[in-house]
């Protein structure tokens, strides 16, 4: 009789702890649910790229570089529903950025240009990361959308500068002297030959 008493209680302690066991593991599920939610809630109002030229000279001197319309159009295609939706996207968009470097067309083919969009593939590709760690820290993926859009602005306006400048008429010469300048086209000093120098310096004597 002790040993089925024994037995029951011990039972009913052991389902008692399972119990407690399977509340409490629901309770951290609810708990890490509502902090995915959250985190969703924030990148997802935060994803915001601007995906349109800002003005009529980037329109028209873009429309033939490829690689620049296909980035455009992914960071114009937001995800939507899960955080999985915005780990792809970011991958897509870090892929088509790295392209950026192929066929940039010859009027932008610059420095100026080249440390741009150096730049601006450094931060998509950081957000790549950050998106896709374990723990997502969501500000940051929210401030490199931010830090993104700032350099895609700074890009453009280098563009129009280069498209403005190109429309203002250069003076008469202007090309001859810039190419004086450059000195990688300019005319290395002749070197007399040993024998004339020998001959100039017995002359001296």
């Amino acid at each position: 009789m002790k040993y089925k008493i024994s037995l029951f209680l011990l039972l009913t302690a052991v389902l008692f702890s399972c119990q407690n066991q399977d509340e409490k593991r629901r309770a951290e599920n609810a708990k890490e649910a509502k902090k995915k939610e959250a985190i969703f809630n924030n990148i997802n109002k935060g994803w915001t790229f601007i995906d349109e030229p800002i003005n009529e000279i980037s329109e028209s001197q873009l429309n033939s570089w490829t690689e620049w319309r296909e980035f455009m159009k992914e960071l114009g295609d937001k995800p939507r529903k899960t955080i999985g939706a915005f780990q792809k996207k970011s991958a897509a968009i870090s892929k088509k950025a790295m392209a950026l470097n192929n066929n940039i067309p010859a009027q932008f083919n610059e420095p100026a240009i080249k440390s741009r969009i150096s730049i601006l593939i450094t931060k998509i590709r950081m957000l790549d990361l950050f998106i896709h760690l374990n723990k997502i820290p969501d500000d940051k993926v929210v401030f490199l959308v931010q830090e993104i859009n700032k350099e895609m602005i700074s890009l453009e306006r280098q563009m129009d500068k280069i498209v403005e400048r190109a429309k203002v008429p250069k003076e008469e010469g202007e090309e001859d002297f810039l190419r004086m300048l450059d000195t990688a086209r300019a005319i290395p000093n002749a070197v007399a030959p040993r024998n004339q120098l020998d001959q100039n310096a017995a002359k001296v004597e």
